[in-house]
């Protein structure tokens, strides 16, 4: 089968590597440079987790996911374990109390972290106001730009033909399958879809930390913060670039990709904020680069691979709605398998979808 693949972000790396793999012949499609300087993916990181509070699908997916960036074995991958804290104590019902119960369930060992081994552990932390979480040896985080450089590589490796410097114009290129990998440009380069995903940008920080020690990965893991009630999640301290990155997973600003991703004086302010109170070693920390990252958002959060029951030969791909790159090992099967004709329920054609609101956008966190 003659298969495009349009956008080489990790949604289309990992198509195209592994459509390739299954015997189809193979075109990655992308305006390029590549990676592309605007790929959501294209980061000096992004988490690697099992934590999905109750929701089954995803831990498992996780599950087979983190084993597959074992397998990898590559240098861009860092398992320094997964911190989330609570400015209230576990119960039922919250996302790390499900989390705990799920994972436990599923045969996984977490360590349940009070206030007093925050202390002693995590010297960075505010542990007066963070008293209760679970910390998962498990995971950690992948630099994500090198990963999708690696998968690009691997792709031409196994055959497929990189078009660098084409533009997807919203016409369907000749083939047997055409793979719309186009994340946040969903909605703009194919406009019928616009009812279905929302461009959303979120704001992100690398800051350099008067005393490094207190961020090495052993004493600031990667973290979420209380993050169903503040947003913010971060990282320890990059090996390479020295700084501490720290970002926001809420409701965002819905915009085009292709405006300027400028962070705001609000987001700034509402970062420092939050760095008093919960990393005072953080509060006059230096910011040496900000940007937005943008996400394609669903209105339920779950991600959209499955054919255009117009065209049935053209398979959508997007819908990451802010956690689909831990998923990249087994992302591309995925994807194959829906250009194969085996959907997976969830991430079904949705024809009741809607744009998400922010109020439902920041609810879904």
């Amino acid at each position: 089968m003659d298969v495009v693949v349009a956008g080489a972000g990790v949604f289309g790396a990992t198509a195209a590597l592994e459509l390739s793999r299954r015997g189809h012949r193979v075109r990655l499609l992308d305006p390029g440079p590549l990676p592309h300087p605007l790929a959501a993916s294209n980061d000096i990181s992004k988490i690697v987790r099992m934590e999905y509070g109750a929701d089954e699908l995803y831990s498992e997916m996780a599950e087979r996911a983190l084993l597959g960036w074992r397998r990898w074995n590559q240098d861009f991958f860092h398992e320094t374990g997964v911190l989330f804290l609570r400015q209230t104590r576990l119960r039922p019902g919250t996302f790390e109390g499900d989390s705990l119960s799920v994972l436990e369930k599923r045969g996984h060992h977490l360590q349940r972290i009070d206030g007093a081994e925050i202390a002693r552990r995590f010297p960075a932390w505010n542990a007066e106001l963070y008293v209760d979480g679970i910390f998962n040896p498990a995971g950690g985080w992948a630099e994500s730009g090198r990963a999708v450089a690696w998968l690009i590589q691997e792709a031409a490796r196994a055959g497929v033909e990189l078009c660098e410097g084409v533009r997807f114009d919203g016409s369907l290129p000749a083939a047997d399958a055409v793979v719309l990998a186009l994340g946040a440009w969903t909605p703009y380069l194919v406009p019928r879809t616009a009812g279905f995903f929302r461009a959303s940008g979120m704001p992100v920080f690398h800051l350099r930390p008067e005393d490094p020690s207190l961020f090495t990965a052993d004493r600031f893991p990667v973290f979420g913060a209380d993050i169903s009630t503040t947003g913010f999640y971060g990282f320890p301290l990059h090996p390479r670039a020295g700084v501490v990155k720290i970002a926001n997973h809420g409701a965002g600003r819905a915009m085009h990709p292709s405006e300027p991703r400028i962070v705001t004086e609000a987001e700034t302010e509402e970062l420092r904020a939050f760095l008093r109170q919960s990393f005072p070693a953080l509060a006059e920390a230096p910011i040496v680069a900000s940007h937005l990252c943008f996400y394609s958002d669903t209105h339920d959060g779950h991600f959209w691979i499955a054919p255009d029951p117009e065209q049935p030969h053209c398979i959508v791909a997007t819908g990451d709605s802010g956690h689909a790159f831990k998923f990249a090992p087994i992302l591309g099967e995925i994807i194959a398998d829906a250009v194969e004709g085996q959907v997976i329920d969830r991430f079904r054609w949705r024809p009741e979808a809607r744009p998400a609101t922010s109020d439902e956008a920041a609810r879904k966190r």
